[in-house]
């Protein structure tokens, strides 16, 4: 599909400079002006995004049709290359091809910004996998609490869940649940990260146990 390009004089009125094809540039949808003589171009499809990822967007998108959707319409169906442009422009957003190997590949309207955001998210959610265990004692000093709970602190930072084990020997496994709870809130204090707790206190093997992880 082509389309006529036009650049804003100094005097207020418009020049033509060619027809050309909406895949080959992005100038087309930018607003254009002229300063000293030259052609400047700013808009939707020349925002200084920092690409960190091989995702194609706008103009660097290839395949002549595409299974459209829309953040606020939901699913558009199929729409051609130059439509869902056009259709990502009137919203003042993004094509973004976020299925490039589906038939026909799948494009998302929406701020790329946003896009680049929301997969980082997801990527340190991904991320939250393990598991690291600390041991205390009930008779485990302030001093040494100080450094399980900075332990703590840190695997909570790194995206890791802790658990907290509060060994019981003997009697102690037949203490009440209450006081054995004081006992693990004397660590839980010293937590200096944000967290909730995930599970817990219960009962287990070695006494009494809970897990915590980043809020």
């Amino acid at each position: 599909m082509l389309y006529s390009v036009y650049t804003k004089t100094q005097r207020g009125g418009f020049c033509f400079i060619r027809m050309c094809d909406i895949r080959s540039v992005a100038f087309p949808f930018s607003d254009s002006r002229s300063e000293n003589g030259k052609t400047h171009t700013k808009g939707m499809f020349q925002r200084p995004y920092h690409r960190n990822d091989k995702t194609r967007i706008n103009g660097q998108i290839r395949a002549k049709e595409l299974r459209v959707v829309d953040t606020e319409e939901g699913n558009l169906g199929v729409m051609t290359l130059e439509d869902a442009l056009l259709k990502a422009r009137a919203k003042g957003l993004d094509l973004i091809e976020i299925s490039p190997t589906a038939v026909p590949p799948v494009a998302k309207i929406m701020d790329y910004g946003k896009y680049q955001y929301e997969q980082n998210k997801k990527k340190v959610k991904g991320k939250f996998t393990e598991t690291k265990t600390l041991q205390v004692k009930i008779g485990t000093g302030e001093h040494d609490l100080a450094l399980k709970a900075k332990q703590a602190s840190r695997f909570l930072k790194e995206g890791n869940r802790v658990k907290i084990d509060l060994f019981l020997a003997g009697r102690a496994k037949y203490l009440e649940k209450s006081f054995l709870s004081e006992r693990l809130e004397r660590i839980l204090h010293l937590v200096s990260e944000e967290y909730k707790v995930a599970d817990g206190p219960k009962r287990g093997p070695k006494g009494l146990s809970v897990v915590i992880e980043r809020k």
